[in-house]
Formats: structure tokens, sequence, C-alpha cells
């Protein structure tokens, strides 16, 4: 299997992406320059890592959907093939409109870096197969806008699709006020799309991807999106 990593001026988790799909994973992986018009013709995943792409100017986000590589990335989601974008790459998948939502500044106002609990609350997606249902685990966020809102009428309609694949809890699952980092609605840190091969999520799952990090949980996300291709899912 081939990812190919997108990096954009201000990109800073490029590399913690390609070190999880190349050594961690053991498969091809790429670095693909935001100017480039392209994707390589041998990609079978897309990662948009963290990071403050452009400096955050205007919006989080809102500069990188214009980079030359988006339009290619835009048609490689649309074709069916998987897409999953972390922090500001989540917030770049909504500006894009392969998501839908937006990330807003957190409740406090301020910037959080620290570990917290997701719920895997749905375990029947490219990204979340290699999960069991209502599994616990344990990422790191480090987001000044990671509060995900959304009209009533999305909101309902990420319900209904069971879009919503993870949302902070506590250490025992429980989904409340109080772990929750930054005040996103329903405690959403993570949603795919209605066709189920895009993700965009908060937290970082690359940065607890082995054990020499202290924890290995979010390695569970990548791991799941090659369960699919070596299925012949994503082929």
């Amino acid at each position: 299997m081939k990812f190919s990593v997108i990096v954009f001026p201000g990109s800073n988790c490029d590399q913690d992406a390609f070190h999880t799909a190349g050594s961690i994973l053991g498969e091809q992986v790429e670095y693909v320059w935001h100017k480039e018009g392209s994707l390589s013709v041998d990609t079978d995943a897309v990662i948009i890592p963290g990071g403050f792409s452009y400096g955050d100017y205007l919006r989080c986000g809102a500069v990188a959907r214009f980079s030359n590589i988006m339009k290619d990335v835009v048609s490689f989601a649309n074709n069916g093939k998987p897409v999953i974008g972390i922090c500001n790459g989540f917030q770049i998948l909504t500006e894009i409109g392969l998501l839908e939502g937006a990330l807003l500044r957190n409740q406090n106002l301020k910037f959080i870096c620290k570990d917290v609990f997701l719920k895997t609350s749905n375990n029947k997606t490219t990204f979340t197969n290699n999960l069991s249902e209502e599994q616990v685990i344990r990422i790191p966020i480090a987001h000044g806008d990671g509060n995900f809102f959304a009209d009533d009428d999305t909101i309902k309609s990420l319900q209904d699709n069971n879009q919503i694949v993870f949302q902070y809890c506590d250490e025992n699952g429980n989904v409340n006020d109080q772990s929750n980092p930054n005040g996103s609605l329903l405690n959403i840190a993570g949603i795919t799309n209605k066709s189920n091969n895009v993700l965009g999520m908060m937290p970082h799952p690359e940065r607890y991807s082995e054990q020499l990090l202290g924890c290995n949980d979010g390695i569970q996300v990548f791991q799941s999106i090659l369960n699919n291709f070596k299925n012949g899912v994503l082929a």
C-alpha cells in the first residue's frame, strides 16, 4: 500500500505521519509538496497532517484549500479513495467541503495540548475497523481551534448516517461535559463523510503510534486503513 502525505508551508506533523506509515506499518509512503498538480498514480491513501498551514492566516485551513494539490485530493476522495485529515488537516477538509461543519476557537480561547480519551462511536469504518465497538483509546490533542460546530440539520444528518466516529470521553467511556476539552458539539472529535472514505479528527493518532512514545493506541487508525486495503476494499 502507498500513502501520500501532503506538505504545506507550516505543516509540522508530516514527519510523524510519514514515520507511522513507513517505519511502523512498513508500507510505501511519500511526501507531496502542496504545489504539485497531482498525486502519484499509485497512491492508495492520503494523509493531510497537522500543523499551521500558511500560518493559519484568515482561518485555519482557509488558505491551504487553494493549494494546487487539493484539487486532485478532492478528485481522489470523490473516487472513493481514503483521505484522513488530522488536526489542521481536519480544518482543511471542512474548508474545502469534503467534510461538513467547522472548527471554531476552543471554548476557553486557549491552545490545549494534553492527552484525551476517545470513545469509538462507530467501529465499522475505513478508519476504525481495527477497534472494537465503543473502545476507549488515549490520544493527544494540540489545537487552538478544535471546537466542532455545525447547524442542527447537519448534526442530525451526522447522527442519522453514523458519521460521528470519535467522541471525547473519560477513561471509562462516559461522554460528558467534563471530558470535552474544547466545547465541540456532542463531544465530537472525529467525523467521516457519508461515503465513509474521508475522516477528519482533531486528536493526533500519529503521535501515539508506537509504544516508545508511551502509548500506541493511535496506530489502530492507520492499521484500519491497511486492513481495508488488504481485504481488497481500497484496491
